[in-house]
């Protein structure tokens, strides 16, 4: 009787405990908010992360259509066919899917910095309260071109692609920030805008009304441009990317740089901040770049970038923030309390599509001790193994772009190419997820039962 006593004691002091951290939790809470609210509200980041997310869909086609052509049908060695392009190819009927698949990708990956500027400049002119923010975007995409040095060619000249596809893709953001800036200031002043009488049909009037201020907007891009060159001579572009954006990609492909944005997002998470929001527009400014990097590396050699949010979402998010397919898991197979076993049973079929907000706020993770600990270990661990195993040129790199809902084990396979080793290495990491929740979720099995029997105790002598 006397140990039951004691144990009884230490439960209620440890619920006691844990509320007491709840309440300190939540003060801190609303100063972390505070903070996370002004970097969420920053204009600039919000028009690169909502910029990428309106691309999404061809950048996602772009991949898939060239997954189709690139998918394993043999080694290659002693005149072989090494992917399904190679076949279609030889086959008469066949050879306008290969020559479509490619096209597509042509169109869409392949010419992806145009459309994303398009769209940064868009969103960014949108959130000033442009009233034309698509001239924005056009203008944003005038003034990029102009800046992109012309490659001699029968008299005029014509574009390198490299100032055309993912490798651009930072430059040209920045083009599209500044662009879309200056346009939609200057459309503000009302002495910068040319009015129309009222008879005047409205598509006409705001082109009338955009006149002036797209015109300066190239003038002072351009000319900025065009005086760097002229007395530096070298291309704006070239500089920026020379001095920003090459070390920024490098860097961004490191376990330094991974491990401290898988951090920071689940410490967001805890305090109920969508952490993934918050990196979002960094993450996709790379992301693409990185991808066609390593899907160009693994055709002819060179360096890899191993972290990019494609990798994540496919080797850390597996449920979402947190590897919460793997918390479910642990909370079907060991969960003792009604509300825990419910949870895990709940929060299955979105997790496998990486949709954890069910579990986030229904368990809840969030303002939670008791699974702080794992909920950022977890991610972490996961981050450390499939980085590793790229490392040691077992996992190769992440090549295609996903969508983030995309289940485990297809993600893996779609991300690399088909590449057997990435279901395995997703495998490894959802186990050792699961054995990391595992005993969090018995000692939250406690609390909730000792809970649930205080509410019994209470309804019997109601």
């Amino acid at each position: 009787m006397k140990i039951k006593k004691v144990l009884s004691v230490i439960k209620d002091k440890s619920s006691a405990a844990i509320g007491t951290i709840r309440r300190k939790l939540s003060g801190l809470t609303d100063r972390f908010s505070i903070v996370a609210g002004a970097i969420g509200r920053q204009r600039h980041l919000g028009a690169v992360r909502d910029g990428f997310v309106t691309i999404m869909p061809l950048m996602i086609a772009g991949s898939l259509f060239t997954l189709i052509n690139r998918f394993p049908i043999g080694s290659g060695q002693d005149g072989g066919k090494a992917y399904l392009v190679d076949l279609l190819g030889e086959i008469a009927p066949l050879k306008w899917l290969a020559e479509m698949n490619g096209n597509i990708w042509w169109g869409t990956f392949g010419l992806i910095s145009i459309f994303a500027i398009v769209s940064i400049a868009y969103h960014l002119a949108k959130s000033c309260d442009n009233n034309n923010p698509i001239a924005a975007g056009i203008v944003a995409l005038s003034a990029y071109l102009s800046v992109v040095p012309q490659v001699a060619n029968d008299g005029w000249g014509a574009l390198s692609w490299g100032y055309l596809n993912a490798t651009s893709l930072f430059t040209g953001a920045i083009i599209a920030l500044v662009s879309a800036e200056i346009f939609s200031r200057l459309s503000k002043s009302k002495k910068m805008t040319i009015k129309m009488p009222e008879g005047v049909p409205p598509a006409v009037g705001k082109s009338f009304a955009a006149l002036i201020p797209s015109m300066l907007t190239l003038v002072i891009v351009v000319g900025v441009s065009s005086v760097i060159n002229t007395y530096v001579n070298k291309n704006l572009l070239d500089i920026v990317k020379d001095l920003i954006v090459s070390p920024l990609k490098d860097a961004s492909g490191t376990y330094g740089f991974g491990f401290v944005v898988i951090l920071l997002t689940h410490v967001f998470w805890l305090f109920g901040i969508h952490g993934a929001n918050m990196f979002e527009g960094i993450l996709q400014t790379f992301n693409a770049d990185a991808v066609a990097t390593n899907l160009a590396a693994a055709g002819a050699g060179g360096g890899i970038l191993i972290f990019n949010k494609s990798f994540a979402d496919a080797f850390v998010y597996m449920g979402g923030a947190g590897v919460c397919l793997g918390l479910v898991l642990a909370l079907i197979v060991a969960g003792k309390s009604k509300q825990n076993r419910m949870a895990g049973r709940l929060g299955a079929a979105p997790a496998l599509f990486n949709i954890n907000e069910p579990i986030l706020f229904g368990l809840p993770i969030v303002l939670n001790p008791v699974f702080a600990i794992p909920f950022v270990v977890g991610p972490i661990v996961n981050l450390s193994i499939a980085y590793a195993a790229t490392a040691i040129g077992f996992l190769p790199a992440v090549q295609f772009v996903i969508p983030w809902t995309m289940p485990p084990i297809l993600s893996g396979l779609m991300a690399t190419g088909w590449a057997w080793q990435a279901p395995v290495i997703q495998v490894i990491n959802l186990t050792l997820s699961v054995l990391i929740y595992i005993p969090f979720v018995k000692i939250a099995d406690k609390i909730e039962k000792k809970k649930e029997e205080k509410w019994e105790t209470r309804s019997l002598a109601a």
